[in-house]
């Protein structure tokens, strides 16, 4: 037992060592060379493991672990400048449950009953400056360095405009001031636009790309950037003489100050009576930040009486009278537990990762996809590794990084099945690219592998839309006898489904209902339907555009199919294939006789006819499908990628990586307002 435990110490402690050493290798590339490998959200999602262990194993405890620094040492280039008053680092909080654990420790340790308000201000992505005045003059800037010695770079901040130069009447005698550097979205997508016309390497992000501005040498360079600042503190205030006094009590009164003096402040901020109107802040930034003309990654909840601020003190690194609210993350790290493979409708294996239940992007996830088997071999994904895993919006979560030197030598390599998980029929590769693509896909040999069947008829009901019957009700009616494939859905009766366990009247009439109300399909959602291998919704939609019905789909030939503009010889291969095998003939009749209709489709000519458009990003005005609908009513096609066929991307909030995909290939930009004018 006592071996057990230490080698289970032991674990501990290399795991420790190893996210020592990894933190330290990012937090040096990030403050000190400007060249970070990893988002925030990694490095944040590594340091909270790192200071969960410690406070698990107190005897692993090191007074120069990453968790007990603010930031990363100057650089060796500039003048160094000793802080009077240490720059400190914030505590982060990731949700709502421990920002009232943060006030919770507060009120314990202020008198009873006191009552007191909260400041809330945006969390700016940028770089953290301390600017000196004396006499009103602006003498000397510096970075927050690790908090007690800083760079001296007054001359990059001097180009920056809404940096006063001079200070508005009447000023103290000497100030002080904190704040944030930054790079508007718009001055970051201007730069990279130049730049990449250029053939120079693109900045990474406004955070970056501020910080590395003004750590430049050349004031030059700095002031080609175009930089912004916001001020949001004050760390010193002396005045003129004894006469004179300031009298500022609170931390929104700092920034009224602030204002006053010259400065610039953000005016997205709020004085709050109670942690729900800090909750309800929080939750108003969340829904316009990425509006936002700048960066930003969360809320800086404060105290507001500065005297309440005194005796709640600093501890560490940070003061106990301030939090920041950190939105969730769309990144984290994980350890993977296993791969799986599961099997999907075309029969295609699909290598799912498993891991501890960990918060992403809001929600607690512990599956995500590797695709398929080059993105294990490209990743070089391993059973045991430390891995960055990724979900951004609605978007299925996905491994998409490992982190090589948290291995421990133990983990081990993937393995493709050689036999279906599933049927046990064996598996073989198969083509699936075009003339100069190779394969990545492993396939189940079985055409009659249940869990094919399965996910195929789960993926025939959604996309003729009868959200009524999900995957357990269809496992259910399978189990019960009274389906054997989707076609058999369209004859099911009341009466079946209301004498089954746990159905009753009611729930039996919706699901009539639905079923009903979608036996009339288009052809190009029919087409889709039918979970041809290669044909996403885009190739169904231009089958059913060049053939019009269903009769003249199935028997066309395939010099027909291979000349229809964007199907390439493996679609066409496949589609033709597909209503050549007698299997799929006889279930696309069971389903007409069935009473399913299909629409034939109109030619569509209009104003947007040739134009292919790619939606990115959630729009206001409309949902995505209204959208995509608009645009085939007009003439154009939607796709889900970006090429250089897009003719534009339309671009809403938290547009992700094809915005960035758009502008590398030079496409065109719409933003939602544009698009409505072009749909009009």
């Amino acid at each position: 037992m006592r071996s057990f435990h230490i080698m289970k110490e032991q674990k501990v402690k290399q795991r420790i060592a190893k996210l020592r050493q990894q933190i330290e290798d990012l937090r040096y590339r990030y403050h000190v060379l400007d060249d970070p490998l990893v988002t925030d959200d990694i490095y944040e999602s590594l340091t909270r493991e790192l200071a969960a262990l410690e406070r698990a194993h107190p005897e692993f405890i090191d007074p120069n672990s990453p968790t007990s620094r603010v930031a990363g040492r100057p650089l060796d280039k500039f003048v160094k400048v000793r802080h009077d008053v240490r720059m400190t680092s914030l505590s982060d909080v990731f949700s709502l449950q421990e920002l009232e654990a943060w006030d919770k420790r507060n009120r314990k340790l202020l008198p009873g009953g006191v009552n007191f308000d909260y400041f809330c201000e945006l969390k700016l992505d940028g770089l953290s400056v301390s600017l000196i005045y004396e006499q009103g003059n602006f003498v000397r800037g510096s970075t927050r360095g690790d908090g007690l010695v800083g760079e001296d770079i007054t001359q990059n901040l001097r180009t920056i405009q809404a940096i006063p130069l001079k200070l508005r009447p009447p000023f103290p005698e000497f100030l002080e001031v904190r704040g944030e550097g930054i790079m508007s979205k718009k001055v970051l997508r201007e730069l990279n636009k130049k730049y990449e016309a250029k053939g120079k390497p693109l900045l990474a992000n406004t955070r970056n790309a501020a910080a590395g501005s003004l750590r430049q040498l050349d004031p030059k360079l700095t002031a080609e950037r175009n930089l912004d600042f916001f001020a949001w503190d004050i760390a010193q205030i002396k005045a003129l003489d004894k006469r004179q006094k300031v009298t500022v009590k609170t931390h929104s009164e700092k920034h009224q100050l602030l204002r006053r003096l010259g400065f610039k402040v953000d005016s997205r901020e709020r004085v709050c009576k109670s942690l729900e109107e800090v909750e309800s802040f929080i939750d108003e930034i969340g829904k316009i930040r990425a509006n936002l003309s700048y960066g930003t990654d969360g809320v800086v909840v404060s105290v507001d009486d500065l005297d309440l601020q005194s005796r709640l003190g600093i501890v560490g690194k940070a003061p106990r009278y301030m939090a920041a609210f950190k939105y969730p993350a769309e990144r984290a790290t994980t350890v993977i537990k296993d791969i799986k493979f599961n099997v999907g409708r075309t029969g295609v294996l699909t290598p799912l990762a498993t891991f501890e239940p960990t918060l992403v992007a809001g929600s607690t996830i512990s599956k995500a996809t590797l695709h398929n088997i080059d993105q294990i071999n490209r990743l070089d994904v391993r059973v045991g590794d430390t891995v960055v895993i990724q979900k951004a919006g609605d978007v299925i979560p996905e491994v998409v990084e490992v982190l090589p030197k948290m291995r421990t030598g133990r983990e081990k390599k993937v393995q493709v099945p050689k036999f279906c998980p599933v049927c046990g029929a064996k598996v073989e590769q198969r083509s699936t690219g075009g003339k100069q693509e190779t394969s990545v896909a492993f396939y189940c040999t079985n055409p009659k592998c249940p869990a094919k069947n399965r996910r195929f008829m789960q993926h025939f009901v959604n996309v003729l839309e009868i959200y009524t019957v999900g995957p357990k009700i269809l496992d259910r009616f399978q189990e019960e006898g009274l389906i054997s494939d989707a076609a058999d859905i369209f004859v099911l009766k009341k009466t079946d489904i209301e004498g089954l366990e746990r159905f009753g009247e009611k729930s039996a009439e919706n699901i009539i209902k639905s079923i009903l109300d979608h036996k009339q399909v288009t052809l190009a959602r029919f087409i889709y339907a039918l979970g041809i291998l290669h044909v996403g919704e885009q190739t169904a939609d231009d089958l059913a555009q060049a053939f019009g019905s269903i009769d003249r789909l199935m028997s066309a030939s395939l010099e027909e199919i291979n000349h229809i503009e964007n199907i390439g010889d493996v679609v066409a291969k496949s589609v033709y294939d597909f209503f050549h095998k007698k299997e799929n003939i006889k279930f696309v009749e069971k389903l007409m006789k069935n009473g399913v209709r299909v629409h034939h489709e109109q030619k569509r000519a209009g104003k947007l006819t040739g134009k292919m458009f790619v939606i990115t990003g959630t729009l206001e005005s409309m949902s995505r499908d209204e959208a995509k609908a608009k645009i085939k009513q007009l003439g154009g096609k939607v796709s889900g990628s970006v090429s250089k066929l897009t003719s534009y991307v339309v671009a809403g909030s938290d547009a992700g990586s094809k915005y960035d995909k758009a502008q590398k290939f030079g496409i065109k930009i719409l933003d939602e307002g544009t698009f409505l004018d072009l749909i009009k």
